[in-house]
């Protein structure tokens, strides 16, 4: 369940650079902002280098918009039994500092923040609604019956340009060699990885009766649901590190030789997480309490380690639910109404 904090904090925006676009995703409308010519420049969470992308590309800044809204959404539904929820906060900083301490919840906000803007924007590219992109017809394959295939395929070499262009390049103005660029970098292709590496092709019969003599087959990319869950299990295995100059760069190296090397594929991050237990409204941690645990789990969303060790409430809730459905010819199912109590656990 989102909360949100009535605070606002405040910091500069070249410190939460980032991710300070998610702002978008609480605007209410882009399109009467957008009508003016300076309209990029009062856009709230934009550094330079955005501002330079939304002048050059107006027409997909909806999407962008949609790719904000994706990344709280996801974030908030992958999260929604942990200590730390993606709770959000009004003003600048979405999720608080939580975005920008370099932690495992920092690089998960980077992965599937990069991953949702290259999404929105390849969608919108395959419905034909930007004048700059189109679907992909380059894509060819051979099916395992071994016919040869191209078709309309998801753009998504465009979404990852543009992922790349508005996410990307204000942090390599940073400098590549600050650590948390070297960071935020890879943890932003990994989330992009995760979209390409598991497009599928999908096809559709033509011919009498469905007889499939003429197939057509493009590649699309899966739902965004399915993106959040494979950037969720990269969270749970994520790669604690920390910046090493060898010879004349400066690379990321796992903190311990016990840690696995990490790739491409995976979530790197810098510093321990907090246990998210108490409240700190200025990092945007509204802490455990009143959060709904389940009493019989030995997980995460279990009393014992949701509420961290201080115990929680049980009470009562009346639940409606649709109960005694029957088909009807035709064509229709009837359900009734049904009430009944439940018991509901909130920890303390």
């Amino acid at each position: 369940m989102e909360m949100v904090w009535l605070c606002l904090v405040l910091v500069p925006v070249q410190h939460v650079l980032a991710v300070a676009w998610l702002y978008l995703a609480k605007e209410p409308s882009l399109w009467m902002v957008l009508q003016d010519p300076s309209g990029c420049e009062v856009l709230m969470g934009l550094v330079e280098e955005q501002v330079y992308v939304c002048q050059r590309q107006v027409e997909a800044m909806d999407a962008v918009k949609r790719g904000a809204e994706l990344a709280v959404e996801e974030c908030q539904h992958q999260f929604h039994a942990c200590r730390w929820n993606c709770s959000t906060l009004q003003g600048l900083q979405v999720f608080g500092k939580v975005a920008i301490q370099g932690t495992q919840e920092s690089a998960f906000i980077l992965t599937v923040s990069a991953s949702s803007i290259a999404f929105a924007v390849t969608c919108v590219c395959s419905r034909g609604e930007l004048e700059k992109c189109g679907c992909d017809r380059k894509i060819r394959g051979v099916s395992p019956e071994g016919f040869e295939w191209s078709g309309c395929s998801d753009n998504l070499s465009y979404g990852i340009a543009f992922s790349q262009a508005f996410v990307d390049n204000p942090e390599r103005n940073r400098g590549v060699s600050s650590s948390r660029a070297l960071m935020n970098l890879p943890n932003n292709e990994a989330g992009r990885k995760a979209l390409l590496a598991h497009m599928k092709v999908e096809c559709k019969c033509h011919g009498m009766s469905g007889s499939c003599q003429v197939r057509t087959s493009w590649k699309v990319m899966p739902p965004f649901r399915k993106v959040g869950n494979i950037l969720k299990e990269k969270f749970e295995g994520a790669t604690e590190v920390h910046p090493k100059w060898v010879g004349s760069r400066n690379l990321l190296v796992p903190k311990s030789s016990h840690f696995k090397p990490y790739t491409a594929h995976d979530l790197v991050y810098l510093l321990a997480s907090p246990d998210f237990c108490d409240q700190d409204p200025q990092s945007g941690v509204f802490g455990t309490s009143g959060h709904q645990c389940n009493r019989t789990s030995l997980a995460m969303d279990g009393c014992e380690l949701l509420c961290c060790g201080r115990g929680f409430q049980t009470a009562q809730a009346e639940v409606v639910e649709r109960c005694s459905c029957k088909f009807r010819w035709c064509c229709s199912i009837k359900c009734k109404q049904c009430q009944h109590l439940v018991e509901v656990h909130s920890c303390c």
